[in-house]
């Protein structure tokens, strides 16, 4: 056991919150004001005031308290800028595609204008765009329905589907607008120019007959859930990218490489774009799965800035970045690894941050220690360093040196013996305590139990939370802050119930977000029948109090929500509507290029129409604090 015990770490954070939470760090995790988030503070001391609304069975609507208002602000296709308009029997081009609002809203933030300033009227939207929905995005079908027609020009426009919009948006006269043309706006696609940086940047393992010299990478793809710095940049997340690459089981490799690729599940494709792309085919390209994974770094007040792979975070299947800030200012970054058994992750930098804007500060991200979780007995945890040459990270065990360590970090957290989540997804950080939130969404593989992850198998997920005494120490407590199912499920949860937690934000005013990513094979009905359509909840992380805030439409997946300075608009993603539900599939209703809006024609509902992953804009109709 370690030397302090919980309440000694406890009483030592409270100790420190002065100067640390209530201070720079408060402002950093807020990204807002001090004396802005004060005022919200004293003029709303409750954190909840809205009445929960029901669960919502099949219902093909955004559905949000009595007193809100909920509107469709951006869907995929809609111009980023001054670009082509959505057709909406999906025929635009890949070059049209290039100009709009690509598929599967995720992540979103809202970045004030000018920059670094506070105004809650004027910014930029910046979100992330996971993956696809093949019956919808062409005409007749990807190459699973339609592999005779099946182009280069439907892979382009499938990769330029991928990555990142950004877009201006203004309120004018109480009202919200995107702003056409805007010299911000920009897409990043699985085709855009990045540079790799840090550690593992020149490696071996990086190289390609493209990139000879394995720093310069052609886009970023499976981008789940983000991260934005003190110093003013955007972070995205490559999630699983393992879903985009093939090889042939026949054709002959060494026993190293057959056994780092089954670590990353490499070699079965969602999509066919290796038909026209060698990138993709690993037997051509064997280091191009290499270059992705990573958590990539650009400015949005920049149109013209390169995104930068930053390999000393790790390569893993990336959630999202939660930032906090060490007393002597140096940055720590939490991420999970989405997928069953997979580890919770810390990086430290090296170098402390002097306090200013500018991207030229992203190079912190570039020096550091990459740290793994585990989850020991009595709520005490440990963060273990990833560094080659200690702890068995070693060329006997399998590594080269530090850019292998990074290119491979699942394998140097199994040498390290880290804890096997639960699909850890999202991390927040309280603004005022300094505390960690994490979701884990399930695992029902899972046979033998562990303290962090004590469900055999987890069908429903919970929340983590965990304190320490620095954002740099390397010891921190622990407990399970909520069950998350039905009553007879054995959950914990003080309120609404919900099942799958995902998306995780904490506001300004300290109230805990969650969000909820049931799988549509289980959605709707048996025992997942009394959760209905995925949800948005409000959480008081001091009570635990939880109250149903928004259901989403039929099939989606409710990710994503950023809220604005002064807390009075909030913007929410809903991704993939329409993912055809198995019970309307047990019903008969078929899904197909050729009906694409059998499950869901949210959020246009015309006769022609098909499933948009769309942001959705939410104001309280009288104006006020978005919670209250």
């Amino acid at each position: 056991m370690l030397e302090n015990s919980f309440d000694n770490l406890i009483q030592k954070q409270l100790s420190r919150r002065s100067v640390l939470q209530f201070g720079l760090g408060a402002m950093l995790a807020s990204a807002m004001p001090l004396s802005s988030a004060a005022t919200i503070l004293q003029l709303h001391p409750q954190l909840m005031g809205f009445k929960a609304i029901s669960v919502a069975d099949l219902l093909d609507e955004v559905v949000v308290p009595e007193g809100y208002r909920a509107e469709v602000f951006y869907r995929w296709g809609d111009p980023v800028s001054d670009g082509p308009v959505f057709n909406m029997d999906a025929s635009n081009s890949a070059a049209e595609q290039a100009l709009q609002a690509g598929m599967h809203h995720d992540a979103i933030h809202f970045y004030s204008l000018p920059a670094d300033s506070a105004n809650s009227d004027h910014g930029l939207l910046v979100m992330n765009h996971e993956y696809l929905d093949l019956d919808v995005i062409h005409t007749d079908g990807s190459h699973t329905h339609a592999p005779e027609t099946y182009t280069a020009d439907k892979v382009v426009k499938e990769q330029n589907a991928h990555g990142v919009s950004l877009i201006e948006v203004k309120r004018d006269n109480g009202q919200w607008q995107i702003v056409r043309p805007s010299k911000y706006a920009r897409r990043l696609t699985a085709n855009s120019e990045m540079q790799i940086s840090g550690p593992a940047a020149g490696h071996d393992l990086l190289k390609t007959h493209a990139d000879p010299e394995g720093k310069n990478v052609l886009g970023t793809l499976n981008n789940c859930a983000n991260g934005k710095t003190p110093w003013g940049t955007y972070l995205t997340c490559e999630e699983n990218f393992h879903y985009y690459f093939v090889f042939d089981p026949k054709h002959p490799r060494d026993a190293e490489t057959e056994r780092r690729w089954k670590r990353y599940k490499l070699g079965f494709s969602y999509y066919g774009w290796q038909q026209f792309d060698s990138r993709f085919d690993l037997d051509k390209e064997p280091n191009e799965a290499n270059r992705f994974g990573w958590v990539v770094e650009f400015d949005p007040y920049d149109p013209q800035s390169i995104p930068v792979k930053r390999t000393a975070l790790g390569r893993f299947a990336h959630e999202n970045v939660a930032i906090k800030v060490a007393a002597d200012n140096r940055i720590a970054c939490y991420s999970g690894d989405d997928a069953r058994f997979e580890y919770i992750y810390k990086f430290v930098t090296r170098d402390s941050w002097d306090g200013t804007p500018g991207a030229h500060h992203g190079k912190l991200l570039d020096e550091g220690v990459l740290f793994v979780a585990r989850f020991d007995d009595e709520g005490i945890g440990v963060w273990l360093p990833l560094i080659y040459g200690q702890n068995g990270l070693i060329p006997e065990n399998g590594f080269s040196d530090q850019g292998d360590v990074l290119i491979h970090a699942r394998a140097a957290a199994d040498q390290l013996g880290a804890t096997k989540m639960d699909r850890p997804e999202w991390i927040t950080v309280h603004p005022e305590t300094g505390e960690v939130f994490v979701s884990l969404t399930n695992n029902s593989e899972r046979s033998e139990t562990n303290p962090a992850n004590p469900r055999q198998p987890n069908l429903y997920g919970h929340l983590l939370r965990f304190n320490e005494v620095d954002a740099t120490s390397t010891e921190f407590t622990w407990e399970v802050f909520v069950l998350a199912g039905g009553e007879e499920h054995g959950a914990t949860i003080n309120g609404d119930i919900f099942a799958n937690p995902d998306g995780l934000m904490i506001d300004q005013r300290g109230l805990l977000w969650v969000q909820t990513d049931i799988s549509s094979s289980k959605m709707n009905e048996g025992e997942f029948a009394q959760f209905g359509n995925n949800q948005m909840l409000a959480v008081n992380p001091a009570t635990g109090e939880t109250r149903r805030f928004l259901t989403g439409p039929v099939g989606c997946e409710v990710t994503g929500v950023t809220i604005k300075p002064d807390m009075k608009t909030m913007w929410v993603n809903i991704q993939h509507p329409g993912e055809m539900p198995a019970v309307l599939e047990k019903r008969g209703i078929v899904k197909s290029p050729q009906n694409p809006s059998a499950a869901s024609n949210w959020p246009d509902h015309l006769p022609n129409g098909r499933p948009r992953s769309a942001t959705v804009l939410i104001t309280k109709e009288d104006g006020g604090v978005i919670g209250t």
